[in-house]
């Protein structure tokens, strides 16, 4: 029946369905793959314009690999033209608080912490990762949209963890 569906990317209505289905899931894979380094929903708009300009050259069955392949190109091209530097998005501090000042430090190196043990993953340990444990992703979800087997994805995750867990290790005791 899918088939079906993809019958022609060049019209409207397939052409809208397709984003419809992969819009979100290509925005999460920009962001959690580049963070804040790039504007996903940017790159998002425009891998979609590039496959409409190109809507008769992709295989209906090709589209959604081609989406991916056309984002990530355009990723790597702003960050070769720009050469920016990725960095986390800083937590706001809230205003008020009940916390004590040593608290407030304690988390504050913990999220240091967290987010250097996320930098020091390979990326794809760190796209699976932040996919199923910030995203609530099923492995089976993941593993599609990585393209790699389930079980690959399951050893990802729970190395991912297990070097994350390390790098906290002192500040967890």
């Amino acid at each position: 029946m899918e088939k079906k569906l993809f019958e022609n990317v060049c019209q409207e209505q397939i052409y809208s369905q397709l984003y419809q289905r992969l819009a979100k899931d290509l925005h999460d894979f920009i962001y959690f793959k580049y963070g804040n380094q790039v504007n996903p929903e940017d790159k998002v708009h425009e891998a979609f314009m590039k496959l409409w300009q190109n809507c008769d050259s992709v295989p209906p069955e090709k589209a959604k690999s081609y989406l991916f392949t056309v984002a990530n190109n355009l990723v790597l091209n702003e960050l070769k033209h720009n050469k920016v530097v990725y960095k986390f998005k800083q937590i706001p501090k809230r205003s008020e608080t009940n916390k004590t000042p040593h608290t407030e430090l304690v988390e504050e190196e913990y999220l240091e912490r967290f987010q250097e043990a996320l930098n020091k993953l390979p990326e794809g340990q760190r796209i699976a990762f932040l996919l199923n444990r910030v995203e609530g992703k099923k492995h089976q979800e993941i593993a599609d949209m990585l393209d790699i087997s389930r079980k690959a994805v399951e050893k990802r995750i729970y190395t991912a963890l297990d070097k994350i867990l390390k790098e906290l290790g002192e500040i967890l005791e």
